[in-house]
């Protein structure tokens, strides 16, 4: 059967992630796989590259499904659109190769996290960004996040509850910036652990207050109990935003940034 692959975007806030959970909770999977099974006139089963929590957005999620009845790429997008609310939206579609699988063949996953940094909170972006009233020292936050680039047990900022049967994950890059009053995290690694993106930002939030000194991170990195660390961050501002894959499967490449940040000229 063709296999399609898709690139999705949503807005998490009305959503309990992306997982299905059955259909009476709102969820990104459960609306897509709706949309996608009408214009594919047969019942499918999605598969994505990462599963986000409740409230967190992507900007570029990647979906793949297979299905016995061939559509054009535009059907995958406009067609499906049309069934969707307008908090999800499917911003390409092709098909590709069998060998391909959205979580499988990724070789990186890449999340920014949004941190409005002011005394006074944001009217206009709450849920879009994470407000901190705290002024935060965004060189130190960079500083402490060095020490946990490469092949690390990441269990000090691991969710109690996580599924994973391994700690270690290879962070890749991590940085972190100042544009004004907003603060950008920007993480990636070739896969990550259930919140770890939001318990590595609690931490980096204590460290940019001046709560814990820079070198805090790599002594919670080596303590390996999640016990000893900060408090998970708010979902809020976080975006799923690439995912990387051979190019051989000639999916799009590169950082796709929330619209409005893309104005802002963010990069």
């Amino acid at each position: 059967m063709p296999r399609i692959a898709l690139i999705v975007a949503y807005n998490g806030q009305q959503y309990h992630g992306w997982q299905y959970q059955g259909e009476t909770l709102p969820t990104v999977q459960r609306d897509l796989m709706r949309a996608v099974a009408t214009v594919a006139d047969t019942d499918i089963t999605l598969y994505c590259a990462g599963r986000t929590d409740t409230g967190v957005h992507a900007s570029k999620q990647v979906v793949h499904f297979d299905t016995p009845n061939a559509r054009p790429d535009k059907a995958w997008t406009m067609g499906v659109n049309a069934h969707l609310p307008d908090a999800v939206s499917v911003e390409w579609a092709a098909e590709v190769s069998a060998g391909f699988d959205a979580r499988r063949t990724a070789t990186a996953r890449r999340y920014l996290y949004f941190i409005h940094n002011s005394r006074i909170r944001s009217a206009l972006m709450a849920g879009y960004v994470t407000h901190e009233h705290r002024q935060l020292d965004e060189h130190n936050m960079h500083e402490a996040a060095q020490v946990l680039l490469g092949e690390n047990d990441f269990s000090s900022f691991r969710a109690a509850n996580c599924q994973s049967q391994s700690p270690m994950r290879n962070l890749m890059s991590v940085t972190v910036s100042r544009r004004q009053d907003l603060v950008l995290v920007d993480v990636m690694a070739n896969a990550f652990l259930h919140h770890m993106v939001r318990n590595i930002v609690g931490a980096l939030l204590d460290v940019g207050a001046g709560i814990r000194p820079v070198d805090w991170m790599a002594e919670l990195l080596q303590l390996r109990d999640r016990n000893r660390g900060s408090v998970t961050a708010s979902p809020e501002g976080l975006y799923l935003a690439d995912v990387l894959y051979p190019e051989e499967f000639g999916l799009p490449q590169g950082l796709r940034l929330p619209h409005f940040f893309q104005v802002a000229g963010l990069q």
